[in-house]
């Protein structure tokens, strides 16, 4: 299939992937209002198209947390990534590394810590969740030390797994799931043999040092519902900094209150987020509400922000809102599973360049100096 746009991904991931995969990143929560609002929302917003001005030198370098990256744009954290391409963690580490940007591990990863440390990677963060066991934390937090990590993403936006339908149906859970999940991999021949196969172990590679069995895909679901933990507070963030010297990263923030907390727990940075929408359907869309969170904090902490993006432009116009960098979760995650880590890196490349092209036309030379002025009055295209 010919890849011309990031969007193209999506449909070779669906053509490539068994279908309880392409569900499981594809799908959200509920009836799934809350995801496509993320995207309409941001395709709601209208430039402002400048003429006559000099753009022949622009500039896309983004510091964030002391370090400088080529893009202001981060791979954010997706769970069970290794499964959409052989060691699929390593292989989009080594991309964004390739491109000059951070790439963050999930907590629920196939590649652990150090394999994937282990790889070409220069700029490795690492997203944990709050679970029950402190001591599983605890552990993991100097894993991620010992390996070089610079930031760690703490998501707080799930204390218990959202309520996501298309799971059940594709086979990822309920009724016979693991069945299901055979019959589907035989029918993907492709897939079946170059990650069914030839990318095993496909263990839950950071947890199975600390459970000491068997986390393979038939734990996945079980162990998500069973270990996340919904006593954490915002008491238990100052635990997470007695065991974490480096870049705080608070993802899941969604109101200005809770930005305000973030701050008052000083928090280095904060990811507006509402999981992509898969977690709690209804809410507002991480475009709409990044303004105002913006405006709160001020320049107290870094903000960046994921939800909807799909394109370089979408990239531009999150900046506008006030955003200093975005993650991007569904985007890559099409990308790898379409082509593996070589899709990464030109998904990336097409963001590049759409970047540039909507800065140009925007009379646009610094994105790092991307603001509300570039947006037009009106709110609707």
């Amino acid at each position: 299939m010919l890849i011309a746009s990031t969007t193209d991904f999506r449909a070779a991931a669906k053509r490539r992937l068994p279908p309880f995969l392409f569900e499981y990143i594809d799908g959200g929560a509920y009836a799934e209002i809350t995801q496509a609002q993320n995207s309409i929302d941001l395709g709601r917003l209208a430039l402002r198209q400048r003429v006559l001005t000099d753009v022949s030198e622009i500039t896309l370098s983004t510091e964030l947390f002391g370090q400088s990256y080529s893009l202001p744009i981060a791979l954010g954290p997706v769970g069970l990534s290794g499964m959409y391409a052989r060691r699929g963690e390593v292989q989009a580490a080594e991309a964004a590394s390739r491109k000059g940007i951070p790439f963050c591990l999930s907590t629920v990863s196939v590649c652990g810590l150090e394999e994937v440390a282990a790889a070409d990677v220069n700029a490795l963060w690492f997203q944990l969740y709050v679970i029950r066991d402190r001591g599983f934390m605890i552990d993991l937090l100097a894993r991620a030390k010992s390996v070089g990590c610079t930031a760690l993403v703490f998501t707080v936006d799930m204390p218990m797994p959202g309520a996501r339908y298309r799971d059940v149906h594709s086979g990822m859970s309920g009724p016979n799931a693991e069945i299901r999940r055979v019959g589907q991999s035989i029918t993907h021949p492709r897939w079946a043999w170059d990650v069914g196969l030839l990318g095993r172990p496909h263990n839950l590679g950071n947890l199975a040092p600390v459970l000491g069995q068997s986390t393979g895909m038939k734990d996945y679901i079980g162990w998500l519902a069973n270990n996340f933990d919904p006593t954490v507070t915002w008491a238990d963030l100052a635990w997470i900094r007695d065991h974490w010297d480096g870049p705080l990263i608070i993802k899941g923030i969604l109101d200005p209150d809770d930005a305000k907390e973030a701050v008052r727990m000083n928090a280095d940075g904060i990811v507006v987020s509402n999981h992509g929408g898969r977690q709690l359907d209804g809410v507002r869309s991480t475009a709409s509400m990044l303004p105002e969170i913006s405006d709160v904090v001020g320049d107290a902490l870094t903000v960046l922000v994921d939800g909807g993006v799909r394109s370089g432009l979408d990239v531009v116009r999150m900046l506008a809102l006030g955003a200093q960098g975005v993650l991007l979760g569904r985007a890559w995650a099409y990308a790898l599973g379409a082509a593996g880590g070589d899709g990464v890196f030109k998904l990336l490349s097409l963001m590049e360049s759409e970047i540039r092209i909507a800065m140009a036309l925007t009379g646009s030379t610094d994105v790092a100096k991307l603001d509300s002025r570039i947006l037009a009055p009106a709110k609707m295209l």
